[in-house]
């Protein structure tokens, strides 16, 4: 399997799945946006894994590689790939299959917890979470509104649409569980005006105070994507 990744910025790379795709002999190769590197041919890959970044998926004067970004993402979706989106990374998967990206109503940076829906809990690849996770938030915007095929997977208290899943291989997540110790500080040394205090943000302090869930974080997502690989080999999405 060969899985290609698109990174926004120098300080958040694929953390815990690049060990899980390691490990299971993935071949690895990468697009860094932001350094205008060249896009690969869809034939080129098989799965698809879109980061996080500090910038917005409207911010197209600023980040004009945005436009081309989301072509990529839709020729991807249309081509069958397994596509995964994390924080910005969903919103421009929503964006590219006719969601609305907007800002949510409170920024959420830290740890907290979310609510799987029935159908979630019910699925092989998601059935393994406890009942409200906690795990690593750090967005002001969310994908407000899905497009009709996809689906809610979760929610919180700060943000209502906190997962979805779209034509059985295509995943979006505003939170990180591929989040590492070295990414989580890079965060707040890159980003720390975006840490104004609010209801759901927390300091700098306790977002770097939690190894605990950082372990577990990084197993519910190997666990999703030794699942999601089984399902995809057996051609059962």
């Amino acid at each position: 399997m060969r899985l290609h990744y698109l990174q926004h910025v120098p300080f958040e790379n694929p953390g815990s799945i690049l060990d899980w795709a390691k490990e299971k002999g993935f071949s690895i190769t990468n697009t860094q946006v932001y350094k205008n590197d060249l896009w690969p041919e869809q034939q080129d890959f098989d799965w698809l894994v879109v980061m996080g970044g500090p910038m917005n998926i409207y911010e197209e004067e600023a980040y004009p590689w945005l436009i081309k970004e989301k072509a990529f993402i839709r020729a991807a979706i249309d081509s069958g790939k397994v596509v995964l989106g994390l924080c910005l990374g969903g919103q421009l998967i929503a964006d590219a299959i006719g969601g609305k990206v907007t800002q949510n109503p409170y920024p959420e940076i830290g740890w907290f917890p979310i609510r799987l829906s029935e159908e979630a809990r019910s699925s092989p690849l998601f059935s393994f979470f406890p009942h409200q996770p906690v795990v690593f938030q750090w967005h002001g915007d969310t994908f407000s509104v899905l497009p009709q095929e996809a689906k809610c997977l979760a929610e919180s208290d700060a943000c209502k649409q906190q997962a979805f899943i779209y034509r059985k291989r295509v995943f979006g997540f505003q939170f990180h569980m591929e989040t590492t110790s070295p990414i989580i500080k890079s965060l707040v040394e890159n980003c720390a005006g975006e840490m104004v205090p609010g209801t759901y943000v927390q300091t700098p302090e306790e977002l770097l105070a939690h190894s605990e869930h950082i372990v577990l974080n990084n197993q519910w997502m190997a666990m999703f994507l030794t699942q999601l690989e089984k399902m995809d080999r057996q051609g059962d999405l």
